[in-house]
């Protein structure tokens, strides 16, 4: 999150959209994990509801 330390965002809107690009580039929700079994979060979560049933 170093990338939002010190910084202002005016107007609010432009604080979103850097978060919008935050989470698809930095957190990327494809890019495989080692935490999570070498799964991508989406396919980690969609495991994880099909268990439920």
């Amino acid at each position: 999150m170093q990338f939002f330390d010190r910084r202002r965002f005016r107007p609010q809107t432009k604080a979103r959209i850097a978060v919008i690009y935050f989470i698809e580039g930095f957190y990327n929700p494809t890019r495989r994990h080692s935490a999570l079994g070498y799964l991508s979060p989406i396919e980690y979560e969609a495991r994880k509801m099909l268990m439920r049933d």
